[in-house]
């Protein structure tokens, strides 16, 4: 409680922070309005859709714009006292323009009346107007894959739209990675939520596609983000509109996999803006098969043995994602911002194993058996913001504080019968755990002069997570509590860190990005058991992170960059937690207490182009991983039956890669879009662990992207896309290789406010297969895992309400913990793997 209170005076501070920071320097305390209505001179009849652009009187680079309503009017809010100039524009009409519109403090509001505009005396016979921002846009220090123009995405969840975005793969678990490296963090609107903390997987695929206006993936960050995720960050921007009035949409797809629905609404008048969401997925019950080999084999040949498997997995899987947001601009400096953003999810497992095993050197001892896995898993939780932003007199001079409090709680309960055997007994486990972060920023912007900027800022984040893990054994007419076995585990976890960045805008298109950033992690963690002497184990590290970027404008539409990051990963509770984790019972996993943080080195560089309609983005990267973290497969001890698998500092790994996307438009109607990323894996083990390395060769992986979309006459339109990711290696084997293509098509009615679509996914195969391979030098084993992935859909999206201006002066400040090594199951993990 005593964080919610932290949180409760930080809230008050900043609903009483306008009173102390005034106007920013003495600067106007209200903003005004320019207003009009665009008039035909021929016709006298008013002009809608008609562009607006504002710009400072005798300026070139424009400030906002707006298009005008169905009655042709418009309006700029939010302008603060100064001389401007209008540019109004329409097709086939010269551009007009209006200078020295002037407002100030006494008079805010410029009202122009009609304004007439004249149609060019070279009139066009018919135009077709198509407006829309390009599915991938490679900016300074990103790429945005704007997932609202992909039709074939519609009806899916955010696992389907990660699979299309450049540099992204997605593997079958839903496990996310940035050119080969998990270690990604995950942002929605640009902030972290304690659900993908607690369960990443899980709640990517309760997130409608049709909730996602595009991802963002930052692979090369500054020192002004947190030092957490070697492999970058990913940004889910979610569809909050910010228009005048009233407006919204539904949206929706029904399939024969999965079944998924959308709505929004948003109000925004002046100054104030409010915005609610909510989506919901749903899939129909699902059946993969399973099956699996392994062979056993050791020094003394009389231990030879191996087991088979084959079984069925059944799951039906639900979320819901609802968010609601508020902000009030107070005046032109000052201005405040809270939302809250709640989840809820869960699926529920039922598998069905048989198990044969073969003694190779006593034929009498073979033997067969059966097991079923009932399970129940739910999470959910929320994420609360309250977010003030302060500027002062000088453009671009601001200071921004931000508060989050993330709350989640995952259930996990199951229970597995075993059959024909009396070497396992039954088994129940429920297994509750909660996360609590709270979060605490303070950003400061300063322009110096037109050639520098500096950026600096601090942070700290509390974690506190706690995991209560009771199991069950056989007893009387049920199960009886195990004393043994069952644990509860607390890990605390807390950062603080400090940035500051020098931006240098130099003369004939040079510019600098050079940053340092200092973070201390303390971790204190308490493993409690009624019988086991586990000791609490304590770590605290610090980290310094710099950061530098080179960039050259070569021509107005070629840019070269060359960039060096750092950045570390830290081991969260899955990789920490000491107690064996026996949900599978002949394949358990446990964590190390005594992990170290992987620390990555990246130097890239890049160079991207415009040409016409073409995109073009290459790039050479090499990075240096020290403290590799990988799960290490061994024989149970003695002679029980199975593996265990325990996560340690495997050693170092030398990565050269290279990527490529691009976009081209060969013909009007048809555009087609690829990106190829391709590195190696040749790690060198510890000298510890050389005996368990199997895998010595220098691989390459890589994964892979191509779409093509069609745009036909009346307003039809056809995609189809293909992925493929080949397999991802470890030291000792693989996991499994992914591939997916699809087909879409949609119909725009309404005046492209309605549409209607169907898609296919997988159309040709009904299952995909995932296979793993793992060799030790005392097993080797290899799995299948056949998932259903065909499916066909029927889609629908209806907008309302006047998109009729934006204000892209509000402000995006918060909270940004890119933070902990995705996976982490950070309040006890699923032991079904979120199948």
């Amino acid at each position: 409680m005593k964080r919610f209170y932290i949180l409760i005076a930080l809230f008050c501070f900043a609903l009483s922070a306008q009173a102390q920071f005034g106007v920013g320097g003495g600067g106007a305390t209200t903003t005004g309005r320019i207003s009009g209505t665009i008039i035909d001179s021929l016709t006298k009849k008013p002009m809608d859709y008609a562009s607006v652009g504002l710009y400072r009187s005798g300026g070139k680079s424009p400030i906002t714009g707006v298009v005008t309503d169905d009655k042709g009017n418009f309006k700029l809010d939010n302008i603060k006292p100064g001389v401007y100039k209008l540019a109004i524009s329409f097709i086939g009409y010269p551009t007009k323009y209006i200078d020295k519109v002037t407002t100030t403090p006494s008079k805010p509001d410029a009202k122009l009346g009609q304004v007439l505009l004249a149609p060019s005396s070279h009139a066009l016979k018919e135009v077709q107007v198509v407006g829309q921002a390009a599915l991938i846009e490679n900016k300074i220090d990103k790429i945005v894959y704007n997932a609202e123009k992909d039709l074939t995405a519609a009806g899916g969840n955010a696992t389907d739209v990660l699979q299309k975005v450049p540099l992204v793969a997605v593997d079958l678990n839903g496990n996310v990675s940035i050119r080969g490296d998990q270690n990604v963090r995950v942002l929605i609107n640009g902030k972290p939520s304690g659900a993908t903390s607690a369960s990443l997987s899980d709640v990517l695929k309760t997130i409608p596609a049709d909730q996602i206006k595009s991802i963002e993936v930052v692979t090369s960050p500054s020192a002004k983000y947190d030092a957490e995720g070697s492999a970058g960050i990913l940004n889910i921007i979610t569809k909050q509109k910010n228009v005048s009035g009233i407006s919204g949409s539904i949206s929706g797809g029904v399939g024969t996999r999965q079944n998924n629905g959308n709505a929004n609404i948003n109000y925004n008048h002046n100054r104030l803006s409010l915005s609610a969401n909510v989506g919901g997925n749903a899939t129909w019950p699902q059946t993969s098969l399973t099956s699996s080999d392994q062979d056993f084999f050791f020094n003394d040949p009389t231990q030879h043995r191996s087991q088979t498997s084959t079984g069925t997995s059944r799951v039906k899987r639900h979320g819901i994602i609802g968010s609601a947001s508020a902000g009030y601009d107070f005046n032109a400096f000052n201005n405040l911002r809270t939302s809250i953003r709640i989840n809820q999810g869960g699926f529920d497992p039922n598998s069905k194993t048989d198990y044969t095993r073969t003694y190779y050197y006593d034929p009498t001892l073979n033997n067969a058996y059966q097991s079923n896995n009932i399970g129940h898993n739910s999470f959910g939780g929320f994420d609360w913001n309250v977010d003030y932003t302060h500027k002062f007199k000088k453009e671009g001079h601001e200071l921004s504080l931000s508060t989050q409090w993330s709350h989640s709680k995952i259930v996990t309960d199951y229970t597995t019968y075993f059959f024909n055997t009396d070497e396992f007994q039954n088994l129940k486990n429920n297994i509750d755990g909660k996360n609590n972060e709270y979060t605490i920023q303070a950003d400061y912007v300063l322009p110096i002069n037109k050639v520098l900027k500096l950026e600096a800022g601090g942070k700290n984040i509390i974690r506190r997570i706690k995991s209560v893990s009771d199991y069950f054994n056989p007893g009387g007419d049920g199960f009886v509590y195990d004393p043994v076995n069952s644990n509860k585990y607390n890990y605390n976890q807390t950062v603080w860190a400090g940035y500051s960045v020098l931006t240098v805008t130099l003369p004939k298109g040079y510019s600098i990005l050079a940053g340092a950033r200092l973070e201390n992690t303390d971790i204190h963690g308490e493993p409690i058991n009624e019988l086991q002497s586990l000791q609490p184990f304590d770590q605290n590290y610090n980290t310094f992170i710099p950061s530098l970027t080179l960039q050259k404008a070569l021509t107005p539409t070629q840019t070269i960059k060359l960039a060096y990051s750092k950045r570390i990963t830290r081991p969260s509770l899955q990789f920490l937690n000491p107690f064996v984790n026996k949900s599978n019972i002949t394949a358990q996993t446990v964590g190390n207490p005594l992990l170290a943080p992987e620390v990555s080195q990246t130097v890239e560089l890049g160079y991207n182009t415009f040409i016409k309609s073409s995109v073009i983005n290459l790039s050479a990267y090499y990075k240096h991983t020290t403290g590799l973290i990988e799960g290490l497969v061994t024989n149970l001890p003695g002679d029980q039956e199975g593996t265990i698998t325990t996560y340690q500092n495997i050693g170092v790994n030398n990565s050269f890669g290279a990527s490529f996307f691009g976009s081209v438009t060969p013909f009007k109607i048809l555009t087609i879009r690829g990106s190829i990323n391709a590195y190696t894996y040749k790690p060198t083990a510890i000298n510890q662990l050389t005996n368990q390395q199997t895998q010595t060769n220098t691989y390459v992986q890589y994964n892979a992207f191509l779409s093509a979309q069609l745009t036909l006459p009346s307003n039809f339109i056809a995609e189809a896309f293909a992925v493929e990711n080949s397999a991802r290696r470890t030291i000792q084997g693989s996991n499994p290789s992914f591939s997916i293509m699809g087909f879409g098509f949609k119909k725009q009615f309404m005046q492209k406010k309605l549409a209607l679509g169907i898609n296919a996914i997988e159309p040709f195969n009904t299952y995909k297969n995932f296979n793993t391979d793992i060799k030790t030098p005392t097993f080797t084993q290899s799995s299948k895992f056949a998932f259903p992935f065909r499916s066909f859909g029927v889609t629908f999206s209806y907008s309302f309400g006047k998109l009729n201006f934006s204000n892209p002066q509000q402000q995006k400040k918060g909270i940004n913990n890119d933070d902990m090594k995705q996976g982490d199951q950070g309040a006890g993990g699923s032991p079904t793997g979120g199948r």
